[in-house]
């Protein structure tokens, strides 16, 4: 199964080239181009991954759309796009997990983001052992299977 990325942008061109790049390398790529867009997908869909352009409406619009990912059930990996990186390292703090800093190579950027995915696992695994040996036997919901679930209910 292909890994589902959520890519914001309110810059088109920026946002069809990053989804086909993506989608050459077996990721599913849905689009959103404002922060309002990304929000109301993120209610409705199950990413792996998002990644938000940091300005888009207003010069914070990523963050928000960081902070709805970061609320969302399914737990998705995160990363700040943007070509005026912050000087300090605010952007931590709210929930970014990576910056991907325009302009981007595409091997660079494929790499940083398996490197991410890798390492997003690797602490929803801990988390898990971790509830498992305090006792709590409450697992959160895969993505795979939130994924289906949402299609039968489709259906």
């Amino acid at each position: 199964m292909k890994r589902r990325i959520l890519l914001v942008d309110d810059d088109v061109t920026v946002l069809l080239t990053l989804k086909a790049v993506l989608e050459l390398n077996q990721f599913e790529v849905q689009t959103a181009g404002s922060a309002s867009e990304a929000v109301q997908k993120l209610g409705s869909g199950v990413y792996e991954m998002v990644i938000t352009d940091s300005r888009m409406e207003t010069d914070d619009a990523g963050f928000h759309v960081i902070r709805a990912a970061r609320q969302q059930a399914y737990s998705p990996a995160t990363a700040l796009l943007t070509a005026y990186p912050p000087r300090n390292m605010d952007w931590k703090h709210d929930g970014v997990q990576s910056l991907l800093v325009k302009p981007i190579g595409t091997q660079d950027l494929l790499r940083q983001i398996e490197a991410l995915l890798v390492q997003h696992q690797d602490a929803k695994h801990s988390r898990e052992r971790a509830q498992d040996l305090a006792g709590e036997t409450i697992r959160p919901t895969q993505p795979d299977t939130l994924i289906e679930q949402k299609e039968q209910k489709a259906s």
